[in-house]
């Protein structure tokens, strides 16, 4: 069956790019003027919630838990639905249900105490709300990049890509996962002793980070980086015991809560042992301080910076290693490089515009995120590519 879904998936795409008269790589000319965000692409702004870091771990998500139960209990029904057009017997589901939940104790903390205070709050079984916090470490694909302007100040935008292969919606051309998705979109301030430590965006039910910034400090973001040695395999060694290596989103968030400066962030994302391959990109608050760390799970593989003396004002990352030609089908890369060549300039705006551009938007955007770290300003909103719309 998951053979079948996907050739479904596969299908399904292949019917709307023929419907809407295109081929991929479809592309449009670069957008201008999107920012402030209106229009059909802009489906709303993403709504603020504390985090209070001087909670107990399983009390700090309540808040945001509360107001999202609903949402998240949806969302969790559509990945359970998704589970048994693979499995149909429901098995799948009645494993996650009584093997997921040993894996909690194993987790570090504060995120076993998290997901339990997450999983008691939203009444959903403890097992689905673990699936749905190590869904992300093997299915997101993004674009991320950070600019500097001609003054040395930093930009970091990103779109973040979500549910490729994931329940193909023939009658509204979308992917089924992402649209439930972007409900639980949120904004999070995560503060100690009254003070801002870092934010994020991030869904709620999800303790780890894959966007935010450490205000006046650092910005980052977190990219899937696809490999032979990947995260269903990291996964699998921690659920044995060998359990050397870290999950991807809760290293991101450890930096953002505990790094103090640009360097330290850096180091700490290229030496790190992973369960999975990324693609981390980092800004600093100081001129030349930007980067692409790309990482195998052990190792990582290189470091590209910004460097203005070459002519390189900002770093662009998708999903695939920077210095090999990216997968036909796939390429969001080429037309957000043109775009950005286009402005020569580092703005917020100009960075939405570029973020606004198909295929560089496409069916799987669930939000965009601007983040300035000079003003220790992130903000986020949700997203919609009208057809025709690349479905990735």
């Amino acid at each position: 069956m998951g053979t079948d879904l996907l050739c479904y998936s596969v299908l399904a795409f292949l019917c709307a790019a023929v419907s809407t008269q295109f081929v991929p790589p479809y592309t449009e000319d670069c957008r201008t003027g999107m920012y402030p965000p209106k229009g059909p692409t802009f489906k709303g702004a993403v709504t603020w919630y504390t985090v209070d870091l001087d909670l107990p771990p399983s009390k700090r998500w309540t808040g945001v838990i509360t107001d999202k139960k609903a949402d998240l209990v949806i969302m969790i029904q559509a990945i359970k639905d998704l589970a048994d057009s693979f499995v149909p017997s429901g098995k799948l589901i009645e494993l996650v249900d009584k093997g997921l939940p040993l894996i909690v104790s194993t987790l570090p903390s504060p995120f076993k105490e998290e997901i339990k205070g997450i999983a008691t709050v939203s009444g959903v079984p403890l097992g689905e709300i673990v699936l749905f916090n190590i869904f992300y470490e093997v299915f997101t694909v993004c674009t991320s990049l950070v600019a500097e302007d001609a003054d040395g100040n930093l930009f970091h935008g990103r779109n973040l890509d979500f549910g490729l292969f994931m329940g193909w919606d023939l009658k509204n051309r979308s992917w089924t996962i992402t649209e439930k998705l972007k409900p639980l979109v949120v904004n999070l301030d995560f503060r100690r002793n009254n003070r801002t430590v870092f934010k994020s965006t991030n869904f709620a039910g999800y303790v780890g980070m894959l966007t935010g910034i450490r205000p006046h400090t650092f910005t980052l973001t977190m990219n899937e980086r696809f490999s032979l040695d990947g995260g269903y395999i990291g996964i699998v060694e921690w659920i044995l015991g060998k359990r050397d290596g870290m999950w991807m989103s809760f290293l991101t968030r450890s930096v953002l809560e505990n790094a103090t400066s640009y360097e330290e962030a850096k180091n700490r994302l290229a030496q790190t042992k992973l369960l999975a391959p990324a693609y981390f990109i980092l800004g600093g608050n100081q001129t030349g301080q930007g980067c692409v760390i790309t990482r195998s799970r052990v190792l990582s593989l290189d470091i590209w910076e910004l460097d203005k003396t070459l002519g390189r004002w900002y770093v662009l990352e998708t999903n695939y290693d920077h210095w090999k030609e990216p997968l036909f089908l796939d390429d969001r890369r080429t037309p957000a490089m043109k775009c950005m060549n286009q402005t020569m300039q580092a703005k917020l705006k100009t960075i939405y515009d570029v973020l606004s551009t198909k295929p560089v938007l496409n069916k799987l955007t669930t939000y965009t995120t601007l983040m300035e770290v000079s003003k220790g300003r992130l903000e986020s909103y949700i997203r919609d590519c009208p057809n025709p719309c690349m479905p990735w």
